[in-house]
């Protein structure tokens, strides 16, 4: 594991939609960064002193110098960062307990639904070496399902929950390869108006190039 700089905030990860989470919040956020590549092609994940960061051996996790008390801390767990980093900052979270509420209930919808779902996707849509039809058609209707989900949310809605936010985060880089999932933006209109916004934000495009 890289040695952490002092004020600089390590983010272990790899350029895969959940890993380009936290690099555009820390974009957004004005915190300094460090991108520590961990090539899950290669099974880097699986290295001891990941590990010790990540139990669940999967990307992205952090290490903030600065944590809690002025003592460094480690947070796995895309979700769970971009909340700790919200917290941190003010940035991107609200305070008011009824608008984090909706926040919170996308950015859950993202993480427990959308991503896994849309990763099955592209698992039997692109990489399965075995092409099975019934696993092809059951996550690219679920996919459907979802982005109709998030279409209607978006329905005379430029965010999705009030201001732009963390829950926007985690759901724009899994939407940005929606083609990869079967589906055509053309028939979410909500989606990909909301699409065409958010990847124009400049913090958005850092953080997507920084892997």
């Amino acid at each position: 594991m890289a040695q952490t700089t002092a004020g600089v905030i390590d983010v272990h990860t790899w350029s895969t939609p959940n890993g380009w989470k936290i690099p555009i919040m820390l974009e957004e956020c004005g915190l300094p960064y460090r991108v520590v590549p961990v090539n899950i092609g290669k099974g880097e994940q699986m290295a001891p002193d990941f590990l010790a960061i990540s139990p669940n051996n999967k990307i992205p996790a952090i290490v903030d110098p600065d944590g809690p008390g002025g003592q460094p801390i480690t947070v796995f767990e895309s979700g769970a960062i971009l909340q700790y980093l919200g917290r941190k900052t003010g940035c991107l979270y609200p305070t008011d307990e009824r608008v984090r509420v909706a926040v919170d209930e996308w950015l859950f919808w993202q993480v427990g639904g959308l991503g896994p779902m849309l990763g099955q996707a592209h698992h039997f849509r692109i990489y399965a070496k075995e092409k099975i039809p019934y696993a092809v058609e059951r996550y690219t209707e679920e996919a459907k399902r979802l982005y109709g989900v998030l279409d209607r949310r978006l329905d005379g809605r430029d965010h999705l929950a009030g201001d732009y936010s963390i829950a926007d985060i985690a759901t724009l880089t899994w939407a940005k390869f929606h083609e990869k999932q079967g589906i055509d933006t053309a028939a979410y209109p909500n989606v990909g108006r909301w699409l065409d916004t958010v990847l124009a934000r400049p913090a958005v495009q850092r953080g997507l190039a920084a892997i």
